[in-house]
């Protein structure tokens, strides 16, 4: 049915705004208003939001391209085409122009009101050789690429970045991390800030295609990528489409929770957006999960979430209370390490934390939502400062996850000031493993995960 035959009276162009404004508004911006930040570093106002087309330009190429983790030594390729006769095939060498080997993936499609998404190819190519050189061609048109798998041992460097969106600052964000010598992308959500614009989708892909098409982007789901309408749309439908994970590897029968494995690191990525209590598919997956869990041969474990469990600023306030009473034991009886959340936009840095209190044997929170979207910074933090927040600032920037063997990792973030990136928080962390934490654990909290 088109808009006429509503009987609306409405433009396309104002019928869609109608749409977004009544049935489907954007999440309220999280950016506090007024107020200076918790330290005496002030960020400037958001940079503008980058202007794209409506539709963008129909290639017959390749476009798009992303590449992801999928399974021990394998790689999952995606790209999107709107040649409808392109083949979903990926052939791939350790030489230029030169491929010893395919690999046959699938291709899908998805509608969102007006809006007809290409061809969304999805090809697991493998198994490949570790801290190696591959270059790769899609679909059998277009340019050569290139990608580098992550090493099979220590050390492994992650960027880490949350709430990226498509701003002035999100450029300037990934022309920082594309300069650190990294072999993984984290991101704890809110990707595109495409809001119910589907083309917005489409110019995040060609955003970070310089760089995810040459490192594995391993991401959860925020707010921004929920979509729904009620009664009309369900959720996630074009970040489940766009951004496939290794959900189906890991055990998962959702593509909003996962787990993986890369160089004596397992990683959990957790689903804010979707049922985790004690009754939930995400919970029960969860807690076998972390059975199995091998910490000789993967001594550090993370988890990424968007919506942080412990925050001082004013943004979000309270917001991860529900799902931290469901799975913090969880966590904590596993040893998780570090936690790394989003949603707020500002940085913070906490000690190790459990029940609301320092514990040795805790998780190490971070909250780094402020890779450069257009709602602006939350710059309102609660005082006093409880002793358990060591940094906090209100600034874009992004972070560097470097774990160098079995006891220590090396993280520090980087606010972004006049277009360089200035290391501005680092601190060294002992793995739990090495501390005698995962030892020494109370029995309680070991049968919070051997309990059926």
């Amino acid at each position: 049915m088109t808009v006429d035959q509503m009987g609306l009276g409405l433009t396309r162009a104002s019928f869609v705004i109608f749409l977004f404004l009544f049935l489907a508004s954007p999440p309220p911006s999280s950016a506090a208003i007024g107020g200076a930040s918790g330290e005496d570093y002030i960020r400037p106002l958001p940079r503008e939001t980058l202007s794209f087309p409506w539709r963008p330009k129909l290639s017959s190429g390749p476009q798009q391209v992303h590449i992801s983790l999928a399974g021990m030594n394998h790689m999952r390729i995606t790209w999107i085409t709107y040649d409808k006769s392109s083949p979903s095939i990926v052939e791939y060498g350790t030489s230029p122009g030169k491929y010893t080997s395919s690999s046959q993936g699938e291709s899908s499609s998805y509608k969102y009101l007006f809006y007809s998404s290409g061809n969304i190819n999805h090809a697991v190519i493998g198994p490949l050789a570790s801290n190696t050189y591959y270059y790769y061609w899609c679909g059998g048109q277009g340019p050569e690429f290139q990608l580098k798998t992550p090493p099979s041992q220590f050390p492994i460097t992650f960027a880490v970045v949350g709430d990226l969106g498509q701003t002035g600052w999100t450029k300037s964000t990934l022309e920082h991390i594309s300069q650190c010598k990294y072999d993984v992308h984290l991101l704890p959500g809110d990707l595109s800030y495409a809001d119910y614009q589907q083309h917005l989708w489409d110019s995040f892909g060609e955003l970070v295609q310089p760089l995810a098409s040459t490192r594995p982007w391993m991401v959860t789901e925020g707010n921004h990528e929920k979509e729904s309408i009620l009664m009309f749309k369900s959720g996630f439908q074009a970040y489940n489409a766009r951004w496939k994970m290794p959900y189906e590897e890991s055990g998962s029968t959702s593509n909003l929770y996962y787990s993986f494995e890369v160089a004596g690191v397992h990683i959990i990525m957790l689903g804010s957006y979707t049922d985790y209590d004690e009754n939930s598919d995400q919970y029960a997956w969860l807690k076998a999960d972390l059975a199995r869990v091998d910490r000789e041969r993967t001594p550090w474990l993370l988890v990424l979430l968007h919506v942080p469990w412990y925050n001082t600023n004013w943004a979000h306030q309270g917001e991860g209370e529900e799902m931290m009473a469901a799975m913090e034991p969880l966590l904590y009886a596993a040893g998780v390490d570090i936690l790394i959340a989003g949603h707020v936009h500002a940085y913070e840095r906490m000690e190790r934390i459990y029940n609301k209190a320092f514990d040795p044997c805790g998780l190490v929170h971070i909250t780094i939502g402020d890779g450069g979207n257009r709602e602006g910074l939350a710059q309102r933090f609660r005082h006093p400062k409880p002793e358990w927040s060591v940094f906090r600032e209100a600034s874009f920037g992004h972070g560097e996850l470097r774990i160098v063997n079995s006891t220590h990792a090396f993280w520090s973030w980087h606010r972004n000031e006049d277009d360089e990136s200035v290391k501005s928080d680092d601190v060294w962390i002992n793995s739990l493993v090495s501390t005698g934490c995962i030892t020494e654990m109370k029995p309680e909290y070991r049968k919070v995960l051997m309990a059926p």
